[in-house]
């Protein structure tokens, strides 16, 4: 079967399955007649185990030693370890939390040097508290995917019309008008598929994918 079919039975993008192929976790075999990937239904069983572990949080490394003959409770004994630090991060989060609550402060009277030092504090003894910065640049990402397809879509829309405009013009010497209708269809097609790439990158933000290789 085809990558789209995979995606859709799976519920991974085209963009993971290729990140896990680069990876070693996922080997498809090549169609010979014309060299795509063709998958089977181990691949599907192969992904959906993947899903599962990574949605449980396990790290590819973790899921790379399972694959390799390591047994799924030896690595979830490994991986409960790990969780139980994230445990601990998080009850230190919430305590706090619940301290800046009780304090019922505003924002600019609040005096985030003396926090943020202990909060260093905590993390040299192993704590580790949840970083949301990197989200703030996910609008950037919407703009600049925008602005591209925006420009691009602008082109040929321009491109289309001026060759309708020249066929208006001088309709006599103008190329018949099957030929323009093909001429016209090409940055037709062009904005198509802009637009549906657009669409697909919207939804790969969304999705917290742009940064595959350090989250996957």
């Amino acid at each position: 079967m085809k990558i789209n079919e995979v995606e859709a039975q799976v519920g991974i993008t085209k963009k993971n399955i290729r990140f896990y192929e680069e990876q070693g976790l996922l080997s498809p075999r090549r169609d010979s007649s014309n060299g795509y990937r063709d998958y089977g239904e181990e691949d599907v069983a192969v992904l959906r185990r993947i899903k599962l572990m990574r949605k449980l949080g396990v790290p590819l490394e973790e899921i790379r030693k399972m694959r390799a003959g390591g047994t799924v409770a030896d690595g979830m004994r490994r991986h409960m370890v790990t969780l139980e630090r994230e445990r601990h991060s998080l009850e230190q989060s919430i305590l706090l939390c619940q301290s800046l609550k009780d304090r019922e402060e505003r924002l600019d009277a609040l005096d985030a040097g003396e926090l943020l030092e202990e909060m260093e504090q905590l993390e040299q003894k192993g704590t580790t508290f949840q970083d949301k910065q990197k989200h703030d640049a996910r609008p950037v990402r919407y703009a600049g995917a925008a602005v591209m397809a925006l420009l691009t879509t602008a082109l040929m829309a321009g491109i289309i019309a001026l060759m309708v405009w020249a066929f208006t013009v001088d309709a006599q010497d103008a190329p018949p008008l099957a030929l323009l209708a093909v001429m016209v269809s090409i940055p037709a097609v062009i904005i198509l598929g802009v637009l549906l790439a657009l669409y697909q990158r919207i939804k790969e933000i969304q999705k917290g994918e742009a940064d595959d290789a350090k989250n996957y």
